[in-house]
């Protein structure tokens, strides 16, 4: 089988990105430099933030950017570009420089979160394959991380390959779960080419396949004594399950010096049965056997499990998961913020909408988080002016975008550059880190946000100011466009 990270998806794209490349080419435009940031405009779930993943899959997609014969021979017959077009794609090299805010990173609405300059057939045509890999991860690992937080420290494991919107929805969606806080899946392919754990132990079927609930439960704790969980609602939880279960425990795992790892509970009311399951449990010797709990879990579901005190340690969580039924769009988009001359000159430039969210920051911008020395808390994030930086040695003064007489001056802070360099005029040069240490690091990202950022009802917004240079050229190319 090819390895996922080596397809090559050049041909992924919006079919307009063809026609505008034709269209630049044959204006002369080819070599134009070109800024296009990628942002977005809302938190999923109205949450307080979201995650960034994604970046190792948009990385891999730009290092096998190329047109094969069969792409060419496949364009000639639409009939509509020059044959100077197509010998000039036939030599096609990616040859842009790119930044992105790492992976695991809590990001906010509005931030340039990837920036493409470049030549402008280039630049344009890479829009689609990175706001796919970024916006579908980026939405299932925010996803993730509402539900890990919800569970409060318990383990999430994530269940839903078969609900996943086609195979790379399932695989990748493992991945961004991962980065989100889950500790494993169920995609095994995912372990074999990420090394997320992959997790999982029964269906119902195979209890239904043996002749008694408690044939099908020794069997399977003779095979796997190590690792041994049950599935004990295929009939009764209470009345068979949990009885069988303890049975099975005492007869196949304790002699063998095995002890059971736990069961798992699929359906009814979770809360009550797992409070019944803990003392039957309790009671027949086996204080140290889990419980998890599966069946369309998400992030509010189980708030209010564990609020009422469900006895569960772990959960299983699938289709509301992996494929975010409750806000399935990201929303990121990419759009032209800047145009450079021969001589390096850049010039801004701006999208103006009637509707204010979808008006763009011009110019090429740099991202700064600004931290609190004491408490390590994040106080706010700063978009400047590439050419700015923001000394966190002097005290700096923060202003709303939208309503300027907000304002607050900080001091005792450390600004912090968001942004790393992945490529340089096409060559990749940034070290991509290990999956773990994504994982990681979104955990430590996390931790820096106060709580009531992360609240998942009505959280405090988070502000992502403009610095006082970039606010006045974003107004004044506002009012030329009234002139």
């Amino acid at each position: 089988m090819e390895r996922y990270e080596n397809r090559n998806l050049t041909m992924l794209t919006d079919f307009y990105e063809l026609t505008m490349a034709g269209g630049y080419f044959e204006n002369g435009l080819k070599d134009k430099i070109a800024y296009f940031d990628m942002f977005y405009r809302r938190n999923p779930d109205n949450g307080g933030y979201a995650i960034m993943a994604g970046v190792e899959q948009a990385v891999r997609y730009l290092q096998n950017l190329r047109f094969t014969d069969d792409d060419v021979e496949y364009l000639r017959k639409k009939g509509i570009f020059s044959n100077e077009f197509l010998d000039y794609i036939r030599s096609f090299r990616f040859s842009c420089d790119v930044w992105m805010v790492p992976e695991g990173t809590p990001i906010f609405p509005g931030e340039p979160i990837v920036t493409v300059r470049g030549p402008v057939i280039q630049a344009q045509f890479v829009e689609t394959m990175i706001l796919l890999c970024i916006n579908h991860q980026c939405l299932i690992a925010t996803k993730a991380s509402r539900i890990a937080r919800a569970a409060d420290g318990r383990a999430v494991m994530e269940f839903g390959s078969r609900r996943a919107q086609g195979c790379d929805a399932a695989f990748y969606g493992a991945r961004a779960t991962y980065i989100g806080g889950c500790v494993g899946t169920a995609c095994t392919i995912a372990d074999r080419e990420m090394g997320i754990p992959a997790l999982g132990t029964m269906a119902h079927s195979w209890v239904q396949m043996f002749d008694s609930e408690e044939e099908a439960f020794r069997s399977y704790a003779r095979l796997y004594p190590a690792s041994c969980t049950l599935l004990v609602d295929t009939y009764n939880v209470l009345r068979s399950g949990i009885p069988n279960a303890i049975k099975i425990f005492n007869e196949e795992l304790l002699p063998r010096g095995y002890r059971p790892a736990g069961i798992r509970i699929d359906s009814g009311d979770i809360t009550y049965l797992s409070k019944k399951a803990r003392k039957m449990l309790d009671d027949a010797g086996f204080p140290d056997c889990k419980i998890c709990a599966s069946n369309s879990l998400d992030e509010y579901i189980i708030k209010d499990m564990l609020l009422q005190g469900a006895r569960v340690d772990s959960f299983g969580v699938g289709e509301r998961l992996i494929t975010s039924s409750s806000e399935p769009m990201f929303g990121g988009v990419y759009k032209l913020v800047a145009v450079e001359d021969s001589d390096g000159t850049i010039t801004p430039k701006i999208k103006i909408s009637e509707n204010v969210e979808k008006i763009t920051t011009p110019c090429f911008k740099k991202l700064y988080r600004l931290y609190d020395k004491d408490t390590n808390k994040a106080i706010a994030d700063v978009i400047t002016v590439a050419d700015e930086t923001i000394d966190d040695t002097q005290p700096y003064e923060l202003f709303d975008p939208e309503h300027t007489w907000k304002r607050k001056t900080v001091d005792n802070y450390i600004a912090v550059e968001l942004r790393k360099q992945y490529f340089k005029n096409g060559e990749l040069c940034q070290e991509l880190p290990p999956l773990a240490n994504i994982r990681n690091y979104c955990k430590a990202g996390l931790n820096t946000l106060w709580d009531e950022v992360k609240r998942f009802e009505n959280p405090h917004t988070y502000y992502v100011d403009l610095s006082k240079k970039l606010w006045d050229i974003k107004h004044s190319l506002l009012e030329q466009s009234k002139k």
